[in-house]
């Protein structure tokens, strides 16, 4: 998520009143930022979402949410993360159970043991108006967003979800530590067009006129990375990104209220590929996009389908969030004090970006230690306000550039896609890291990046 270059903008807005296989095992020991998210044990492998949106704009919601989990602990319950609509109805292997609703921490639970590595199906339906949550550092709210119609657009409907939002939608393990495949059905109005993280793998139309788009996704992923997007948007569809390896579907979508000048930085999504493929390894996924949005948010990640604000559409924001796909999206962390794993490589993704397209670099580089100098901190965040801070995105990717200019572009190279290719799919923290840089890069380099993380003031570039 690209966060800072928003935060002056949002505040006048609200003042003026405006492939990999199956997912790795989550993570067995609370989170130290966000303790009472997910289910230590808990290992989601796949969500089969249906949602019916009847009227886009609005924050009524239907929801049909199947859960294939495994026991990586012994539960002695079942305790996902929700705070949404109204529960209809629970299902444990196909048949009712009984259900509670705990108010703080915020859970829906079930009273079903599962021993070690025991699987189980549960079925939810939940209906009624979405409710938000505050964002930890940003004066708006998470989960699912609802955009009125207007004289100038119809209304719409979003997920913006990062770092805790999806569980005021959808009931979910909401921690990233435990990524898992979606497949997600969209059923809104005839005229409406839906889209979701994915490839689109089927669409069925209804006598009542509507009809259900289905998108499917096989790469794990973060509940907040979930994508989906539902309103009067026109689909732009773009010839595939041929890469050395793969071939990429690209489609983008915008309001018909966007106009040209905005989506006119999105024709370059190929060339981004090419310069960050070449740098990171294979995309991890099949098909890319991103969705242009009206409201005043930051761009955010959303996997496979970028949500776009009308202001963050510029080369350089694009570049931050698909380099996300990689960072964030397919090596998801283990908990999230280390969002400058996230933040840090997207944000140097942008320096990768200038290189490639022969800009001089060396105001781009003062600007991340211009933003700096007001103070910064280890990198391991310790707040929930530390998560999306400078040193996050600033500090974190001058912590790259002075691993490269140590180990020179070949090694350096080498070791981002070993990287990117070892830990997709498996919680990952700065340890891992760490234990990456001294297996690849050798002693030496082990010791820098702890210079870069553990210090509390800014070390000196190589």
């Amino acid at each position: 998520m690209l966060r800072h270059a928003r935060t002056a903008l949002i505040l006048l807005h609200l003042t003026v009143g405006c492939a990999l296989g199956a997912a790795a095992p989550a993570t067995l020991l609370p989170d130290p930022i966000y303790p009472d998210l997910g289910q230590p044990g808990l290992d989601v492998q796949h969500y089969d979402i249906h949602l019916t949106v009847p009227q886009p704009g609005t924050p009524w919601l239907r929801a049909q949410v199947r859960i294939d989990l495994q026991a990586k602990l012994p539960l002695n319950d079942i305790r996902l993360d929700y705070q949404g609509p109204t529960v209809l109805s629970v299902q444990w292997n196909g048949m009712p159970v009984p259900y509670h609703l705990q108010a703080s921490p915020a859970k829906l639970i079930i009273p079903r043991a599962l021993p070690t590595g025991a699987a189980a199906t549960l079925t939810i339906v939940t209906a009624g108006d979405t409710r938000g949550l505050p964002d930890p550092t940003l004066p708006i709210q998470l989960g699912w967003q609802s955009v009125p119609a207007s004289p100038e657009q119809p209304g719409a409907n979003f997920a913006f979800s990062e770092p805790d939002g999806t569980h005021t939608f959808l009931p979910c393990n909401d921690h990233p530590s435990d990524p898992a495949t979606f497949t997600t059905h969209l059923t809104v109005p005839q005229d409406v067009q839906a889209v979701a993280s994915g490839r689109r793998t089927g669409e069925t139309q209804h006598p009542d006129g509507t009809h259900t788009l289905t998108y499917t996704l096989d790469t794990p992923i973060p509940t907040y990375a979930l994508g989906i997007h539902i309103g009067t948007l026109q689909e732009v569809r773009r010839p595939a990104a041929l890469l050395p390896t793969q071939s990429v579907d690209l489609s983008d979508y915008f309001p018909t209220s966007v106009p040209l000048d905005v989506r006119a930085p999105y024709q370059r999504t190929t060339d981004i590929l090419k310069v960050l493929t070449d740098w990171f390894g294979p995309y991890p996924f099949a098909t890319y996009g991103s969705v242009v949005v009206t409201p005043p948010l930051p761009a955010l990640e959303t996997a496979s389908l970028s949500t776009m604000p009308v202001r963050s559409s510029r080369e350089r924001v694009i570049v931050h969030e698909l380099a996300h796909q990689w960072f964030g999206n397919a090596v998801p962390l283990a908990r999230w004090s280390d969002t400058w794993l996230n933040e840090g490589f997207a944000t140097y993704a942008e320096l990768l970006w200038a290189e490639a397209n022969a800009q001089d670099t060396t105001p781009l580089l003062a600007s991340w230690r211009d933003r700096l100098r007001g103070g910064t901190r280890p990198l391991t965040a310790t707040t929930q306000a530390e998560l999306f801070d400078s040193t996050a995105y600033a500090r974190g990717a001058l912590t790259l550039h002075a691993l490269r200019q140590q180990v020179g572009d070949p090694a350096f190279r080498t070791f981002l896609q070993t990287y990117a290719r070892t830990r997709a799919a498996q919680p990952t923290q700065t340890a891992d890291l760490l234990s990456l840089s001294r297996q690849y890069l050798g002693a030496d380099a082990e010791t820098l990046l702890r210079r870069w993380i553990d210090r509390p003031t800014l070390p000196a570039i190589p």
